[in-house]
């Protein structure tokens, strides 16, 4: 599992002040903590994290030597400055189930020679004990073809009786479509004439 060092961060300090001289400010939230923490981060280990890790993905915080198992619950991106702004952590407890998303993933999708590919849903919500987090659910979509389709309840997350599906089991993730010629697209135009 990942590790992240993080330490207390000084309300007194404005989070655009940190921003500026090379921090990512964040949050650590529980069940067990009587109040949230602030924190922050050093931005170069927090773009090495996010690299690797997603929302939804388990890491250890480790805050002024105090080791935690958590959960990246939100990224706040800065997409003009290209920036991580804050990451938000939810501290895990043994037995206790916590909402998450799991990462939509496709492969062998370059082996889908007719029609086109389309990835409908890119994460699938669920509750689960720490111990049955899924971070990705990686769909083999090489053997489809024209008209299939795969839907949330036709993958293994939806059969492990360790999660509880937020998102609806009929939902489609993932179909092949026909390949639509321009011929196609000038007919309803005539017919509307």
């Amino acid at each position: 599992m990942t590790t992240l060092k993080a330490e207390k961060r000084s309300m007194d300090v404005k989070a655009k002040k940190l921003r500026r001289e090379g921090y990512v400010t964040g949050n650590v939230f529980g069940r067990e903590m009587k109040e949230s923490m602030p924190i922050q981060m050093e931005k170069k280990d927090a773009e090495r994290l996010i690299k690797t890790n997603k929302k939804g993905s388990r890491v250890t915080l480790e805050v002024e030597g105090q080791s935690m198992n958590v959960l990246i619950k939100e990224i706040d991106y800065n997409s003009l400055k290209k920036q991580i702004d804050e990451i938000d952590f939810q501290a895990l407890v043994s037995g206790e189930k916590v909402h998450s998303v799991a990462e939509v993933e496709l492969i062998n999708h370059e082996k889908v020679s007719t029609g086109v590919l389309q990835l409908l849903l890119e994460e699938i919500a669920y509750s689960a004990v720490p111990a049955a987090l899924v971070e990705k659910v990686q769909i083999d979509v090489g053997n489809m073809r024209v008209g299939d389709s795969i839907r949330v309840k036709d993958l293994p997350i939806a059969s492990d009786k360790d999660i509880d599906l937020h998102t609806d089991p009929d939902t489609i993730v993932v179909t092949v479509s026909p390949v639509r010629n321009e011929e196609a697209e000038e007919e309803p135009a005539e017919a509307a004439e």
